[in-house]
Formats: C-alpha cells, sequence, structure tokens
C-alpha cells in the first residue's frame, strides 16, 4: 500500500468511529514493512479512559503484536496530528516516523483544543493550574538506585 492509501485507511477508521460506540473522531494504523499491524480508534467515551487515544490504542496493540515495547522500522499513521499525550506515547515507542491528516487546529475547530496543555508545560509547576509538588521522603531515589544496580533490567 502506498502512503496515501494508508493515510485513507487511517482517517476511514476515524470516520468509522464517529458512527460507531468507541469514541472520538480520530484513527491511527501502525505500518510494517508496508503491512497494517495494529489498528487503533479513539476510545476514551466508550472505555472512560482518558488515555484511550487513537494513537495510543494502535501502539498498545502493535507491541502486543511485535511482542516489543519499541516500534523499530514501523510507521504511524494517523488521522490528525497527534495531541501532547499521545507525543509522549510515539516518542517511548521509536517508531521510525508518524504522518497525519489533520491539523491540531483543525481538531480545535470541533472542540479538541490540546493547546493549554502545551502552555501549561511551559509553566513552572507552581504555576500550573493542576497543583504539582513533590513529597520528600527518606526512601525517594530506593527504585532508581535498585534499578541503577540491577543486573537484570532491560533498557529502554
Amino acid at each position: 500500500m502506498c502512503e496515501t492509501e494508508l493515510m485513507q485507511k487511517a482517517i476511514n477508521v476515524a470516520t468509522e468511529n464517529v458512527t460507531s460506540v468507541h469514541g472520538g473522531p480520530f484513527g491511527a494504523i501502525v505500518v510494517q514493512n508496508g503491512k497494517i499491524i495494529a489498528i487503533g480508534r479513539n476510545e476514551v467515551t466508550a472505555t472512560n479512559d482518558p488515555t484511550a487515544h487513537a494513537e495510543i490504542q494502535a501502539i498498545r496493540a502493535a507491541c502486543q503484536y511485535l511482542n516489543s515495547f519499541q516500534l523499530d522500522d514501523c510507521e504511524l499513521y494517523t488521522s490528525c496530528e497527534p495531541c501532547p499525550m499521545c507525543i509522549g506515547a510515539i516518542y517511548w515507542a521509536r517508531p521510525k516516523a508518524v504522518y497525519y491528516a489533520s491539523t491540531k487546529e483543525d481538531a480545535a475547530k470541533v472542540g479538541f483544543d490540546d493547546q493549554f496543555i502545551y502552555e501549561e508545560l511551559a509553566l513552572p509547576m507552581e504555576k500550573r493550574k493542576i497543583r504539582m509538588e513533590q513529597i520528600m521522603l527518606e526512601q525517594n531515589n530506593l527504585p532508581f538506585a535498585l534499578w541503577n544496580d540491577s543486573m537484570t533490567k532491560t533498557h529502554y
């Protein structure tokens, strides 16, 4: 399949999702060597899971399919420019490329505006709308120390 056919597939998933019980107007696919290995659709309202965005769902399915926590040699096609949460997941999954159709500005026009998250991330913690405060305990860094000394850890 060529890039335009793959993007059309992601758009079709999003379009079908609008008329189903799954959720919002977003769809994504993961492709490896020209073959679709995973499909994700926005299922936020269907599952009551705010992390169930199309890209996240596609990444989860692809990682299960590949039995890996990374999407080496994979590409992600998504019906819309990824939100900040999905961008983070994409970077952790490490696909070789991401292609999108609509922009975040297009999404904002119909009520999916993530601009406030970008703005919040740029603020110092004490100025964010949601309180974020460190609680210091003697054992704060114990998990990191154990990880650092572990002989069985898998780097990622």
